[in-house]
Parts: C-alpha cells; structure tokens; sequence
C-alpha cells in the first residue's frame, strides 16, 4: 500500500512538473508581456468595476453593499488561507524559486520569482472565488463560463510564468470555490429575499463580458509597443 501511495505521488509530481515545462517552455516576447499584462491585478481593475456596475443597475443598495463586503470576505480568507496558513505549512518551492532544482529550467518573466512558496496559488483562489460568488449571485450562464474562461486564463498566465505547478492552481481554485460557496450561504441567509425577486431580464448583464473582451484587446496590443524581458 505504501509503494502504491509513493508511486501514485511520483506520477501526480512528474506530470505536474511536465505539464509546467511544456506551458513555460513555449514562450516567446509577445506572449512574456501578454501573459504578464494578464496575470496583473490592477490592469483589471475595468472589468471589476462593470462587474459593479452590473450590481448597481440590479439590485438594492442593501444588497450591492452585502455584495461588496461577502466578495471582500471571499479575498480576504481565500488569500489568508493560501498565503499566510497553507502555503508555510505545506512548503512547497515555487518552481521560479532559485532554490528549487527546478528553477534553472523556468523562463523567468521580468525577474519576477515570486515568494518562496506557491501551494495553493493565491491567484487562483481569488479569481475563482469571485467566479463562483458572481456566478452563484446572478445565475446568468453565459456570464458565468466568461468569468470561467477569465479566471482560466489568470491560472494559465501564472503556469507561463512560471510561478507556479497546475496542482497549486488546482488547490487555489478548490479553495476558491469552497469559500465562495461557504460566504455566498451567509449572504443569501441575509438577502436571499432579495436576491430571490432578481429579474427573469437583468440590465446589461453582459457589460463585463464586453468590459473584459475590451481589456484583452488592449492586452493583445500592448505588446507591439511595451516589451517585458
């Protein structure tokens, strides 16, 4: 049993390591400020805000007020948890860290390593966990897998650089949706009235969609003119 264990861990480390190389390894200029440009936070800092927008034009200021403070708790815990709680404990280098044998084989973007440790990614749980909060608050499908595919690309632009293994981002994205799930039941067990007469047709449920489109148009661009080395 205990072989089969040690080997079962072997695969789940070799394939994560694989997976990283093979992602790391396909880089190129244009990608290195691309992927860059995308796994920044502030640069999206539009689309959060039409996420708002959508908030304000549905619903009560009761509820966008709880709908701010339940999203602010969902960071909060999701990034305490990876950052300050697991990641000491679990100990796992990040593959960009010099430490790790690893790191000599890692495309390193704007010298950016990271912290000593990655596992779980805390992009990954906070990206997540707004996908899931949003997606459990205004049920609207195609917005949903948009925000999916969003918080796929953040995970995706953290493999490019290197920063981090899949399974931290697997781990940041089950963190991510366990405690949006655990925040969103207190939330609805305070305005689920609420949220439960949202309208059959909201308005411009889909401004984030067009928001984010917009964002990585710029992102796509900025390339031909700013280069991160």
């Amino acid at each position: 049993m205990e072989e089969m264990y040690l080997g079962i861990t072997q695969w789940f480390v070799d394939g994560d390591t694989s997976l990283l190389l093979a992602v790391n390894g396909m880089h190129s200029s244009y990608f290195d400020t691309f992927m860059w440009l995308c796994s920044r936070k502030f640069e999206w800092i539009p689309f959060y805000a039409s996420i708002l927008y959508v908030l304000l034009r549905n619903f009560s200021w009761r509820v966008v007020l709880y709908s701010l403070i339940a999203m602010t708790v969902v960071l909060l815990l999701t990034d305490a948890v990876s950052s300050h709680f697991l990641r000491p404990v679990v100990a796992r280098l990040r593959p960009s860290n010099p430490e790790n044998p690893l790191s000599a084989a890692i495309h390193i973007v704007d010298n950016h390593r990271g912290g000593p440790y990655g596992f779980p990614s805390s992009h990954a749980s906070n990206s997540w966990g707004l996908v899931f909060f949003i997606g459990l608050l205004l049920r609207r499908r195609v917005l949903t897998w948009f925000l999916a595919c969003w918080a796929l690309l953040i995970c995706y632009s953290r493999l490019y650089l290197g920063v981090h293994y899949p399974g931290d981002l697997l781990a940041g994205m089950l963190l991510g949706a366990s405690v949006a799930s655990l925040v969103y039941w207190v939330f609805w067990r305070i305005c689920g009235q609420e949220v439960r007469e949202l309208p059959a047709e909201l308005k411009h449920p889909y401004m984030p969609i067009a928001v984010g489109l917009l964002t990585l148009a710029v992102f796509l661009i900025m390339p031909l003119f700013l280069h991160i080395s």
